[in-house]
């Protein structure tokens, strides 16, 4: 078996351009336009954006991403395992890695953002394992039946 590695990504190679392309689709399909938010290939290449891709030899497994908020808080953004790597522990390895991450930048808060139907439901299963919790809109999100907000405070888990 070819080892994990997990690596900051540009957002411009042809799998992650697919993976993200697919995410955004399914995205559309369980969600009204309105309430998706999850961002293009393009948008994932802005500044204040750290995209990383898990990989297995060749195989692009899974992405997931972190946004600044600034003032000590970020977002969560474009966590998605590729459909023929499901149920292997990429979500919850890119996760750790992205939460690992928040907390290393100093940050005191990690949000995100998820939909509400019961295809979700593994990925809300996931963030509480990782110790997120039900919140309200934060950022410039609206309240909505459409979309679940999650948050983690990370500071709490600085103390000795």
């Amino acid at each position: 078996m070819t080892a994990w590695r997990i690596v900051e990504d540009d957002a411009t190679g042809p799998e992650i351009t697919a993976l993200i392309a697919y995410h955004v689709r399914t995205a559309h399909e369980t969600t009204p336009p309105q309430h998706a938010f999850a961002l293009g290939i393009e948008a994932l290449r802005a500044p204040e954006i750290t995209l990383w891709t898990l990989w297995e030899g060749d195989a692009l497994l899974g992405c997931a991403a972190l946004k600044d908020l600034g003032q000590g808080e970020g977002e969560l953004k474009s966590m998605r395992t590729a459909p023929e790597h499901l149920r292997r522990g990429v979500a919850a390895r890119l996760l750790e890695h992205a939460t690992g991450a928040a907390r290393a930048r100093g940050w005191h808060r990690l949000n995100l953002e998820t939909g509400t139907g019961s295809s979700f439901a593994p990925a809300w299963e996931l963030y509480r394992r990782a110790g997120f919790s039900d919140c309200g809109p934060y950022a410039d999100y609206a309240e909505s039946d459409h979309n679940r907000y999650m948050t983690l405070a990370l500071d709490a888990e600085k103390a000795p």
